[in-house]
């Protein structure tokens, strides 16, 4: 049987394109965003625990297969695909990914039906600057990038690039600056993220919460599942969306 039998399956239209969605749980939303090579197990189980954590998760599905059984060849067949398709970036720095206007438009849906203080989103590997470029919408306050991996670490510009244009960097540092902050999980070997979490801590200073664990893992929520990284997702998160407002100061 599925893994995604008891997810709610819907389709999410927006600009221009449309993706198939899943489904469960209630309390604030938490969009998730696969990694390569699609909606493997591991990324559906990670999707199970922010359920039993108090959250309704989303699970866009973007590319790749969504199947129960792992299929390790697949890789090898999704990256390239990724590596020509024009919604991702995995080789231009200075720029966001086309498929960031659909994210939000995503994020905005969502928030409209759950309401809540907002919407978290994590991002992984090559979806990893997606959470960033939907920092853009005022919905999204609860962002986290893990290991963020485009543009490919090529050349040390590339190994430094977020994966957004400059006044996309710019909103997103505006709206750290006004209160939301990001929080981002990776080894701190994992060459693959370059030197992109030094640049986030340049741009966005006190606002970018760095988790950095020991070793050169790569997939820190699922294939190289940390417990210390799903606690701080699992923190940052119920931080960001659970917790009662503060009253108002008075004058």
């Amino acid at each position: 049987m599925s893994l995604l039998a008891e997810w709610e399956a819907g389709r999410h239209e927006a600009d221009g394109r449309a993706y198939p969605t899943y489904r469960r749980g209630n309390g604030p939303a938490v969009i998730v965003i696969h990694e390569s090579p699609g909606l493997t197990p591991e990324v559906i189980d990670f999707g199970d625990d922010l359920v039993r954590a108090g959250f309704a998760v989303v699970l866009p599905h973007l590319f790749g297969s969504s199947h129960a059984p792992p299929r390790t060849w697949e890789a090898a067949r999704v990256v390239p695909r990724l590596c020509l398709t024009r919604e991702f970036t995995i080789f231009a720095a200075g720029h966001t990914a086309p498929l960031a206007g659909w994210l939000r438009s995503l994020a905005r849906t969502v928030h409209a039906t759950d309401g809540g203080p907002g919407v978290g989103v994590v991002g992984m590997c090559v979806t990893g600057g997606f959470a960033l470029a939907m920092m853009v919408e005022p919905a999204v306050v609860a962002p986290v990038v893990a290991q963020p991996a485009t543009p490919l670490p090529l050349g040390a510009r590339r190994a430094a690039d977020v994966n957004l244009t400059p006044e996309d960097l710019a909103a997103v540092a505006e709206r750290v600056a006004q209160g939301c902050p990001l929080l981002g999980v990776r080894y701190r070997h994992d060459w693959v993220t370059g030197t992109r979490f030094d640049t986030l801590q340049q741009v966005l200073g006190d606002g970018f919460i760095r988790v950095e664990l020991a070793g050169s893992g790569h997939a820190t929520l699922t294939d190289h599942r940390h417990p210390e990284a799903v606690d701080a997702v699992v923190g940052f998160l119920r931080e960001r969306l659970l917790q009662p407002p503060e009253p108002p100061r008075k004058q």
